[in-house]
């Protein structure tokens, strides 16, 4: 079965509701072998597009000339979600980190897709930053929590009616109110 009969496999048994629990445990093991056998060897590459600089109080996000062409009519967006790589945490023991509690707090132990931990399996970070000009192939930011130099990978426009989900839970021990 090659990747796109895969993943028609996976959307056909998600739409019929297959995953759900009731249909039991063998539909879940013959999906995750056959992604596990897929994927056993597969490797992406990810450019980088530039980096995140800081110079006199203000943040800019510096890419390459090659680049500039596609920062056009992205200024008509007042936010830009901005893909970054998690650099100075890149180390097999970090990747490796699958659960922990949040330094300082009373958590529970979760699992490092329930946080935005830096340290993950793949250390790609986004943030949500407000636009405050661009130019040429810089486009300054009112901030973000990247380091200097973080390789920047990807940006998008932020667009609240697909990015925005005020109906939205969380957990009480993340900030959330309790469920009634």
């Amino acid at each position: 079965m090659g990747k796109s009969q895969l993943s028609l496999t996976v959307a056909v048994c998600l739409s019929v509701g297959a995953l759900n629990p009731a249909y039991g445990a063998d539909l879940a093991r013959r999906l995750t072998a056959e992604v596990e056998r897929v994927h056993e060897k597969a490797k992406y590459d990810l450019v980088s597009l530039g980096a995140v600089k800081r110079y006199r109080g203000s943040t800019f996000l510096v890419l390459k000339r090659k680049y500039a062409p596609g920062l056009v009519s992205l200024d008509d967006f007042s936010h830009v979600m901005v893909f970054y790589w998690f650099d100075r945490n890149d180390t097999p023991e970090k990747r490796s980190i699958l659960q922990g509690h949040r330094p300082g707090k009373k958590d529970p132990l979760t699992g490092i897709f329930a946080t935005r931990a830096a340290v993950r399996p793949n250390l790609i970070a986004f943030s949500t930053c407000k636009i405050v000009s661009i130019r040429d192939n810089i486009v300054e930011i009112d901030g973000i929590d990247a380091f200097d130099d973080s390789p920047v990978l990807d940006l998008k426009p932020y667009i609240p009616r697909n990015d925005s989900y005020p109906e939205a839970q969380i957990p009480e021990w993340a900030g959330g109110r309790r469920r009634r």
